[in-house]
């Protein structure tokens, strides 16, 4: 007998349906938004910049007003210009006219073109006084030295030993153990460096020099021109050497008797020296065996040294104060005169 079949309510077809249905409704509410109380922010980043675009934007406009503002001023200048061109042009032609009529104004004119043309070339006949580079003491007040500053060849002897840090022995030593910064600040260098400037600046044009920095050894100034005279009239090669000397650090002793080996260097002997220091050699050619030096063995390195210098040659001696060093003041003023030089000790506010 067969079977009676069940009635069942739900098919499967419609299990499945149902069972889409519900897919998509799942589906949808996933996709779809449904936080709706979420604020968007805004990127602060994109904030800024847009800020800062807004404000470039007002200053291209300020300055579009700026430059059309310029360009009415320019065009009002030409205009004007133009006006005096053609006022100057008609003034030209009427005295070109008067001159042709009067023909004695013309060499009236002549001969104070004449006159002018003697008076500049006596002018530059004076080498003296003449200066490639500047320089102004305080107030541009001018000083009477009764230096020789002229020559075909000047050779300058700076010292740059430690003693040239301070006037006192206590402080130079305190200044020794300084950095490099505060070593070239310091106001007794500073002081020789205005003193070198104000040399330089003295040179006649036609002249030849050359600087020398010396402590322990003697170096050149500017490398590369050992035995070299440079040109006056260089002012890129002053500018070079004062550049160079203000970047030496003092420091070491004081050798005068490796100064005066400079000499052997030039082919072409220097005519003028100038010596800027602040007392005594401290050292010889050889190195000190003790670490103090007596005034009399100053006094001997001071005398071995002078008797390297070549006859003939007048030397300038610049002294800066120093304690400790009586005797400095007496053998220099005494080597000036014997070689027609010239002693000064400046004071503080030189040059």
């Amino acid at each position: 007998m067969a079977k009676k079949r069940r009635n069942i309510a739900f098919s499967l077809s419609f299990l499945d349906i149902m069972a889409c249905g519900f897919g998509a409704v799942t589906l949808l509410f996933l996709i779809l938004r449904h936080n709706a109380n979420d604020i968007p922010v805004a990127d602060e980043r994109l904030s800024s910049e847009i800020s800062l675009l807004q404000k470039d934007i007002q200053q291209a406009e300020q300055d579009q007003v700026k430059a059309l503002n310029s360009l009415d001023k320019i065009e009002l200048k030409l205009v004007e210009t133009q006006g005096l061109s053609k006022r100057v042009i008609t003034e030209l032609a009427e005295k070109e006219k008067s001159i042709q009529e009067d023909p004695n104004s013309l060499d009236k004119l002549r001969r104070q073109v004449k006159q002018l043309e003697e008076e500049t070339a006596q002018i530059e006949d004076v080498e003296f006084g003449d200066k490639v580079r500047e320089f102004v003491g305080d107030g541009n007040r001018q000083y009477l030295t009764g230096l020789t500053l002229g020559g075909e060849r000047v050779l300058i002897l700076l010292d740059g030993s430690a003693s040239m840090l301070a006037d006192t022995v206590v402080n130079a030593l305190r200044r020794r153990n300084m950095d490099d910064i505060q070593k070239q600040k310091s106001a007794k260098w500073q002081w020789s460096l205005r003193t070198l400037e104000w040399l330089l600046a003295q040179l006649p044009p036609s002249s030849r020099f050359q600087v020398y920095v010396f402590n322990e050894e003697a170096q050149v100034m500017l490398a590369g021109t050992e035995g070299e005279w440079l040109d006056a009239s260089d002012s890129l090669a002053l500018e070079r050497v004062m550049e160079s000397t203000k970047a030496f650090v003092p420091s070491a002793g004081t050798s005068l008797s490796k100064a005066m080996d400079t000499f052997s260097e030039f082919e072409s002997k220097p005519d003028n020296l100038f010596i800027l220091t602040d007392g005594l050699p401290t050292l010889g050619d050889a190195p000190p065996k003790k670490y103090m030096v007596t005034g009399s063995q100053r006094r001997n390195h001071f005398e071995n040294a002078i008797s390297k210098l070549p006859r003939g040659i007048p030397v300038n001696t610049i002294l800066f104060p120093m304690e400790g060093d009586p005797e400095a003041a007496a053998l220099f003023w005494q080597l000036a005169l014997d070689t027609k030089g010239a002693f000064i000790a400046p004071s503080r506010d030189w040059p």
